[in-house]
């Protein structure tokens, strides 16, 4: 719905006010961009029902809206709205309420929508797997026409991604604003300052994994960078700009079809499949539930719960677990990662 046009200058000046308030606040490219279009939506049914002005608006007036959009049908593929697209909007109906209270605009009551239920299919690797991936950042991969320090460079810095994605844990976003900066090689801990929800937390990392960034950062970003003072730590080989998801998402994906398991190259792996398959790995040596809800900055025990179903391991069997200090601080031996 981004071709709505608003005929209201108040409404188009508050989608920009809320578009430049998520970008100050630090959230995510995507997510700066998304919202207020989702919100622009609530504007036009806004001028539709003549209410012109944001004081003007109350729960009633978007509970009765996202009734419409439950009704309304998808004008890409026909049907229905998908719960998951459903669920965007909840989340930016919240935010943009969340700002009118916060900037002082309307003191609107938090609003009581319910999440749409989705299906959860999660895909994660197994431990072998994983190896393979590490194995395959010995392969030139697509490099072959560059110098072969910058193809070392390269190759360093797969499994770099592989440690930060999967031996850390972390989000697609976190790793993309991860500075190198950010690790504490003394404490062999990772400063996570943008997670979700503008969550800051710390992170355990392995020995193996901290001697996979130490190679990264010290031997051969600086082929990378070429004197180019970039904070990132993740750099193009150009050396001149931070590295998004999608670039580091088409690395993953090449070190996938360059292994040798033809099951492996078929399956549907992302960043995100990283974390999870850590999460499960960590499940499935008996940590606790608490703690790795803890490493994958999750805001409760419902969302690590998920993992559950994927290890086989009912939940009443997990919680139990105590007294394994490698698995609290993240310490895996070489053979586990």
């Amino acid at each position: 719905m981004k071709k709505l046009n608003l005929e209201n200058a108040s409404y188009r000046y508050l989608e920009q006010s809320f578009r430049e308030w998520l970008d100050v606040l630090g959230y995510a490219p995507t997510t700066v961009y998304n919202m207020p279009n989702l919100i622009r939506e609530l504007f036009y049914y806004l001028e539709t029902r003549g209410v012109s002005q944001i004081k003007e608006l109350e729960v009633q007036h978007i509970e009765n809206y996202y009734q419409t959009l439950k009704e309304r049908s998808n004008q890409r593929r026909g049907g229905g709205l998908s719960n998951a697209h459903l669920n965007k909007h909840i989340q930016a109906l919240r935010k943009f309420t969340s700002y009118l209270r916060k900037v002082g605009r309307l003191q609107i009551p938090q609003i009581k929508l319910t999440n749409e239920e989705t299906e959860t299919r999660i895909i994660y690797l197994t431990k072998e797997e994983i190896r393979e991936l590490f194995t395959a950042t010995e392969k030139a991969t697509s490099e072959k026409n560059k110098p072969q320090e910058i193809v070392t460079a390269i190759q360093s810095r797969d499994r770099a991604m592989l440690a930060i994605f999967y031996g850390c844990g972390l989000r697609r976003n976190e790793g993309v604003m991860l500075d190198v900066g950010d690790i504490n090689f003394d404490r062999s801990v990772l400063h996570v300052r943008k997670g979700k929800n503008l969550k800051e937390r710390f992170v355990p990392i392995s020995k193996t994994n901290l001697n996979y960034l130490t190679e990264y950062i010290y031997d051969h970003r600086p082929e990378l960078t070429k004197g180019s003072k970039v904070e990132a730590l993740f750099i193009a080989y150009t050396g001149t700009r931070r590295m998004q998801g999608q670039s580091l998402m088409i690395r993953l994906r090449m070190l996938q079809y360059h292994t040798e398991n033809i099951e492996l190259q078929e399956k549907e792996v992302g960043l995100h499949t990283l974390r999870h398959s850590i999460a499960t790995h960590f499940l499935q040596a008996g940590m606790k539930m608490e703690s790795i809800s803890r490493f994958l900055g999750h805001s409760s025990l419902e969302s690590t719960q998920i993992y559950t179903h994927l290890s086989g391991i009912p939940i009443e069997r997990v919680q139990p677990f105590n007294n394994i200090p490698k698995y609290e601080t993240g310490q895996l031996s070489e053979d586990e990662r």
